[in-house]
């Protein structure tokens, strides 16, 4: 379990303000894929609210303590039903030449995927109209206001 400053505590409670709950725990309690589904959380977003229905406030402590102990997380706040939970994300894979592993691009596959629908089409992949003219018009010159009054 992570031990948090109190300003580290402060500054992580009012970035949380404005999160809603990711995660409900309800009436089966903290189940394996609850933890599992925190956990995704937590590696997509640093920073969670998780919401417990429960009228117990010894449970939901419990249920903090077991999250952040399991999971290598930080408690921030226990608020009524409302838990804040912080882990840092893991750095990305690094390969052998210290660089960071390389995950396929969807920018590349849409642009592949783009050229071959207008190959189909019949358009040409250098529109040369749109080479001619530019893709923006300056604004006319605004009139001055020198002294004619």
């Amino acid at each position: 379990m992570i031990e948090l400053t109190p300003t580290q505590r402060r500054a992580f409670r009012a970035q949380a303000h404005h999160l809603h709950p990711v995660v409900s725990v309800a009436g089966n309690g903290l189940t394996p894929a609850v933890l599992k589904e925190i956990d995704n959380a937590l590696q997509s977003h640093e920073l969670i609210k998780i919401r417990v229905y429960g009228e117990d406030r010894a449970q939901r402590e419990q249920i903090l303590t077991t999250v952040c102990s399991e999971l290598g997380a930080a408690s921030v706040q226990h608020i009524g039903k409302t838990l804040i939970v912080w882990r840092e994300k893991a750095q990305p894979e690094t390969n052998a030449t210290g660089t960071p592993a390389e995950r396929p691009k969807r920018a590349a596959a849409k642009a592949k995927s783009a050229k071959l629908l207008s190959a189909r089409r019949g358009i040409s992949s250098l529109n040369k109209a749109a080479d001619k003219k530019p893709r923006w018009f300056p604004a006319p010159p605004k009139p001055s206001r020198g002294s004619d009054r």
